[in-house]
């Protein structure tokens, strides 16, 4: 136990007090009592008293802060090489649907690595060979049903056929035609790869059906519900808003003959021949 002369000075006196002595002081100082009360029943200076409220203060502070934040969890090292991009490019834009500029903004702003439009181009255009190549040796007797289309690019006829359980396109020729003799051609390429399938479905363009027809004359091709639809859907509509229109019509010519009775005490003959 430390015992403190009256006389000694207020320095020493507090360079002696012990560590229960000290945090006493402080948590005194915590319940509000007042600064110089302590410092005089103590005999310290009330420079050190406060220091003795601010050391507890902050030790309060430490003890109930949130935790820090920590810094995400490391998943995996990416390695980017330039092959890698190239993927990227080619996944951004045949995945992702994004256009050639959003993928040069993406990799600007997202790797620092900037590619121009042309670059951009150039990778898709050079990964066609390969596609074209993979595709071509893919087979083809698994597809029962196909469905045939043309659709058009700049103004040229593309030939396009799709498996309709898994929507696999084996079939995407641009075209100078799209006569019979070009279907029945590229029919035929598709049925060296093993194309037999149980039948087709396709719109009743003359040079498509004239190609099966002539190509494969086993095979029957039905007809597509899409352009039924339409035009079916159309005059659906057209006539479901003519039946709410006369029902409408009809409320307004009751509600006025209601009207009219209840004013004159007999019908409108006119209004009964509009709802006659």
């Amino acid at each position: 136990m430390c015992i403190l002369s009256p006389d000694q000075p207020h320095a020493s006196r507090a360079a002696s007090l012990p560590a229960p002595a000290r945090q006493q002081l402080a948590l005194d100082a915590l319940a509000g009592v007042p600064i110089s009360r302590l410092a005089s029943d103590r005999r310290v200076s009330r420079k050190f008293v406060y220091r003795q409220l601010r050391q507890a203060q902050d030790a309060l502070e430490d003890a109930f802060a949130p935790p820090p934040n920590e810094p995400p969890q490391l998943l995996f090292w990416l390695p980017v090489t330039k092959p890698w991009l190239r993927q990227l490019v080619l996944g951004l834009t045949l995945i992702c649907h994004s256009s050639v500029r959003g993928v040069c903004e993406l990799l600007s702003d997202l790797f620092d690595h900037p590619l121009s439009v042309g670059t951009v181009h150039n990778i898709l255009h050079q990964a066609v060979a390969a596609a074209r190549r993979v595709n071509s040796q893919q087979g083809l007797a698994c597809v029962r049903i196909g469905a045939h289309d043309e659709i058009f690019q700049s103004g040229r006829p593309v030939l396009v056929g799709a498996a309709v359980a898994s929507t696999y396109c084996y079939l995407l020729r641009l075209e100078e035609r799209r006569d019979a003799l070009t279907w029945g051609v590229r029919l035929l390429e598709l049925r060296d790869r093993g194309f037999r399938p149980d039948c087709t479905i396709a719109d009743f363009a003359s040079g498509l059906r004239a190609g099966q027809a002539e190509a494969w004359p086993d095979v029957p091709c039905r007809g597509d519900i899409f352009h039924a639809l339409q035009q079916a859907t159309p005059l659906v509509s057209y006539l479901e808003n003519r039946a709410y229109e006369a029902v409408a019509n009809r409320s307004r010519l009751e509600s006025r003959q209601a009207r009219t009775e209840h004013r004159r005490g007999r019908k409108d003959a006119s209004l009964a021949g509009q709802l006659r």
